[in-house]
């Protein structure tokens, strides 16, 4: 039986990139970034910070991040992401950053989030759930650097409305 579906890969008339595309019907298979949501959420003065319990990074903190689903805001994802990952209930209260990653094809969108009470207990993708003041936060320990950069940023805001996010 001869395979059917996106097969071939060349540049389809009209483009000026190579795609994967069916040589039979010409449907064509357009790749794009994922993107990416999550939030920097605290509560009071402390930071939510989880463990990751799955790889990539088994075992570095982060703040609750993952990819958006289908059918959803990046805030209500950064949201959905806070519960899944830490359990616990936030509102955004402004988009943060936005980081371009396009070796990897991921757009990273955080958000500046409150916790609405002050219960949160590890979800199914994390190891451990924590409030962190600023100096408890496990520097060292950090998945990746746009959490970093997030955290400081959103230090670096702390009490404003209206700011810009940054972005990379």
């Amino acid at each position: 039986m001869k395979p059917s579906g996106p097969n071939l890969r060349a540049i389809p008339d009209g483009d000026d990139r190579e795609r994967l595309f069916c040589g039979d019907c010409g449907f064509i298979l357009y790749e794009n970034p994922k993107i990416i949501v999550g939030a920097v959420c605290t509560w009071g003065e402390k930071y939510l910070m989880v463990k990751r319990a799955i790889e990539p990074r088994l075992g570095t903190w982060t703040m609750p991040i993952g990819y958006m689903e289908l059918g959803e805001t990046a805030d209500q994802g950064a949201l959905r992401e806070v519960w899944e990952e830490a359990r616990a209930v936030a509102e955004v209260d402004g988009l943060l950053a936005v980081f371009s990653f396009p070796q990897i094809s991921q757009v990273h969108m955080i958000y500046r989030a409150r916790m609405t009470g002050p219960d949160f207990a590890a979800g199914p993708e994390s190891l451990e759930a924590g409030l962190f003041t600023w100096d408890e936060i496990p520097w060292d320990h950090l998945a990746y650097p746009n959490v970093r950069m997030a955290l400081e940023y959103e230090r670096q805001v702390k009490g404003q409305t209206g700011f810009a996010p940054i972005g990379l």
